[in-house]
């Protein structure tokens, strides 16, 4: 799996059993390269009329950065895979370059053409505030994903997930582990991802805030790449930093690979380690059970396939079936939900 290049640096998120090797593991990749399944896309039934019936074509631009992680691949494929669900809906992809500055030229390309709603998952939301501006004072709506914009007047409506309820979600689970284990001070490990990331920040706030209140805390940190490789150098020295731990939270499955890599190389299994983001082959290691790796906590790329949906209502002037009000809304985040052996046959599907 590729290493993130330093010009998606600023923003770039994303997310075997016990006796597989380090060499297997590490040239695993957690991506699903297949096309996206029923479950990340979703059609609506046409046959009740109402929002999921055909109606005034809409054009959607799209643009998002390389597929340089499994994550983000996954978004990409989402929105491509919904689009194609809707029979009134156009899609129109640009490359999105090598950094925002790239990213901002396509897009005024896109604006030229004039699309009635533009989806955009930007390298940099501040860098892309002044394209979502430019966009929306041009009469085209813009629904940001993910990566937020810090002018409100920059998009019509933001989807993104809960980097500060991954923290909560993780350290929840460990918290009621260890209260079923009577163990009254645990010893927790953490490996982060890019530390100069605000969602790294976040994330790790609501990991120690939770902990915190249930009177535990983090005895080590380590900060990773999101890469494999990096996962694996520094749990290997939070290992060697804690010859005895309790529970580990590793923020990104993706780099989990490399994560698992090392426990295995230093064969430990006296704790039990929540992932990040909810990768495919994290769940299918959860599901079989054989490893350190007991859950998981989601931010779904399924959010591509819903900004998809949002910008179609969008450009149709329709709302949310479901709710009252008339348009859809200004902000939707996702919750963080928690992927364990039990419940891991039915979020497989989302698995990216």
């Amino acid at each position: 799996m590729s290493k993130i290049n330093s010009d998606l640096s600023r923003r770039r998120l994303l997310f075997g059993g016990a006796a597989v090797g380090a060499g297997a593991l590490l040239t695993a990749c957690t991506s699903n390269e297949a096309a996206p399944t029923t479950a990340q896309t979703k059609a609506a039934d046409t046959s009740g009329g109402g929002n999921a019936a055909p109606g005034t074509k809409v054009t959607i631009g799209f643009s998002a950065p390389a597929a340089d992680h499994g994550w983000i691949a996954a978004i990409t494929n989402n929105a491509k895979a919904q689009a194609a669900t809707f029979s009134d809906v156009e899609f129109k992809s640009v490359e999105a370059g090598a950094d925002a500055a790239a990213q901002r030229a396509a897009l005024s390309t896109l604006i030229a053409q004039k699309p009635t709603v533009i989806v955009l998952l930007p390298h940099d939301g501040k860098e892309l505030n002044s394209f979502g501006l430019e966009a929306m004072a041009a009469g085209i709506p813009v629904v940001n994903l993910d990566r937020a914009f810090p002018d409100a007047r920059a998009y019509r409506t933001q989807i993104m997930g809960d980097n500060y309820g991954m923290g909560v979600a993780a350290a929840d689970y460990i918290i009621a582990q260890m209260k079923a284990k009577g163990v009254g001070s645990p010893i927790i490990g953490e490996i982060a991802g890019m530390d100069e990331l605000e969602l790294t920040q976040t994330r790790s706030k609501g990991f120690t805030e939770t902990l915190a209140a249930a009177g535990f805390k983090v005895a080590n940190r380590r900060a990773a790449r999101f890469t494999v490789d990096s996962g694996q150098q520094e749990a290997s020295q939070l290992l060697q930093a804690l010859p005895r731990m309790d529970a580990l939270w590793n923020h990104d499955d993706d780099q989990g690979v490399g994560v698992l890599a090392a426990i295995n190389q230093a064969s430990r299994k006296e704790f039990i380690m929540v992932g990040g983001a909810g990768s495919k082959q994290a769940i299918e290691t959860i599901q079989a059970d054989n490893t350190v790796l007991k859950a998981t906590v989601t931010y779904s790329p399924s959010m591509a396939s819903s900004a998809i949906s949002l910008a179609r209502l969008i450009g149709q002037k329709k709302g949310l079936a479901d709710l009252v009000e008339l348009q859809v809304p200004k902000e939707i985040v996702l919750a963080s939900e928690t992927i364990t052996k039990e419940n891991a046959s039915s979020y497989i599907q989302l698995g990216f």
